[in-house]
């Protein structure tokens, strides 16, 4: 008996997904665990497998449409069943959400005037029909305006590919994630993205942030750029965190210049093959890691009527992607080296970039770093990661002039560290002990780490 196949709940927040490619089509048999699609959610693209078995037999929300969890999104059955009522009931969901979308506009409507309806309904529009100025091509709409999904838009922007250059094979010319693997393998990459690499700073730096330093808009008009679900899910969990745990900082500077030592002599160590040198992020890691064995109380979180204190260090390290921010997290940071960690965060960072972290490798941190070093910030604050109490904004190394014991003036390459407390949880003296010892790892690595 045919079957409609749901969007389902691919991560822990997620409310409605984005096909990103269908792996079967219509009329391919599915099996029980059968990848069927990739599904782009709040936080990463995931592979959907199927849990009907069958024939597929119509693909209702193509490539780059949307569906909320629970909403239909294919028909699964036996070759030449009749599923034209399955067929019609969605449809008529899709009616009903769009008449509630309309209704919601009216409202506004009535409350800004008929310039505030106007705007309201095209903030409505699903994600993957927002057009980005441009210059008319194959892949643009009639108005001159680009049509690319999401994700090909993000594509584009990591490897530095000009929607503007390429022809769209989607629906109505829109250009998908297989026109961008076409252009790489043409060799289209080109720009600042592309000619940085892995690894270099432009790899940290997502095309979100390429895009919103370019100013203005071509149109010289005010753009409305619908809100995705990843940046609604970012706003949600940071309010709550900020206005529900009460923030306290401790700052603190640190001569950085033994770790950054200790870091040169370990790499010049390591066999060519190992493939790379350690961060200096995989040594802050460890550094708060062994911190945190001394004082559980940081290592906890608020429950209401209790606190609980984690039993494993699991560190988290913020990543900046297009649209927000992902914290993928190294596991039981205290049972493992430096070397070992960098090899997990690796890996961690690679598929952090690419969308494809799994929901079990960026939840459930216990304290989190957030390092803006790399973008030239001195010092900043950061909000607080739940289910974590504290958070660690590290900012960039530079060189500072100093007076030594004896008088005589030196440089030095400090670091600003500061810390973001929950209160309920992390007493001042607690953060502040934590803190300094921090420090005295860091200035005196050999020390803590073989002492």
């Amino acid at each position: 008996m045919a079957e409609q196949v749901l969007m389902l709940a691919l991560s822990p927040t997620m409310e409605e997904g984005t096909i990103v490619s269908w792996h079967k089509q219509e009329g391919d048999p599915v099996a029980q665990s059968d990848i069927i699609c990739e599904v782009e959610t709040d936080k990463a693209t995931m592979e959907y497998e199927s849990v009907n078995e069958g024939t597929l037999l119509k693909i209702l929300v193509p490539e780059g449409g949307q569906a909320k969890v629970g909403d239909p999104i294919a028909v699964v059955g036996e070759s030449g069943e009749d599923i034209s009522s399955l067929v019609e009931e969605a449809r008529e969901k899709a009616k009903g959400d769009s008449a509630g979308q309309t209704a919601e506009a009216e409202e506004a409507s009535e409350a800004k005037g008929t310039a505030g309806a106007e705007e309201a309904s095209e903030e409505k529009q699903p994600a993957e029909a927002a057009p980005s100025a441009g210059v008319p091509s194959a892949g643009a709409a009639p108005s001159g305006e680009i049509k690319a999904s999401p994700l090909a838009r993000k594509m584009a922007g990591e490897r530095g590919i000009d929607l503007r250059s390429l022809s769209g094979s989607g629906p109505a010319g829109r250009i998908v994630k297989r026109d961008i693997e076409k252009a790489l393998q043409r060799g289209a990459a080109h720009g600042p993205a592309a000619a940085a690499g892995r690894g270099g700073p432009a790899a940290f730096a997502p095309a979100g942030m390429a895009a919103a330093a370019a100013g203005p808009t071509a149109s010289g008009k005010d753009e409305s750029v619908p809100v995705s679900g990843k940046r609604k899910i970012i706003a949600r969990r940071l309010s709550d965190s900020k206005y529900s745990a009460p923030h306290y900082y401790l700052r603190i500077d640190v001569d950085a210049g033994p770790m950054m030592a200790a870091r040169q002599r370990l790499n010049a160590r390591l066999p060519k093959e190992s493939g790379g040198k350690v961060s200096p992020n995989s040594f802050l890691i460890k550094f708060v890691a062994e911190a945190l064995k001394r004082y559980p109380a940081v290592n906890s979180s608020w429950q209401g009527d209790t606190i609980l204190r984690f039993g494993r260090i699991d560190v988290a390290l913020a990543v900046a992607q297009e649209d927000g921010l992902i914290t993928p997290v190294v596991r039981d940071c205290g049972a493992k080296g430096i070397v070992q960690i960098d090899r997990e965060l690796r890996v961690l960072i690679d598929k952090a970039l690419a969308n494809k972290l799994s929901p079990e490798e960026y939840n459930g941190a216990t304290f989190t770093i957030s390092s803006l070093g790399i973008s030239g910030i001195l010092e900043f604050t950061a909000i607080i990661n739940p289910p974590g109490s504290a958070i660690l904004a590290v900012g960039r190394i530079h060189k500072v002039p100093v007076v030594e014991e004896n008088g005589s003036i030196g440089v030095r390459s400090q670091m600003m560290l500061t810390l973001s407390c929950d209160h309920r949880v992390i007493d001042g003296a607690v953060g502040a002990a934590f803190l300094s010892d921090l420090k005295a790892m860091i200035e005196y690595p050999i020390d803590h780490l073989y002492g």
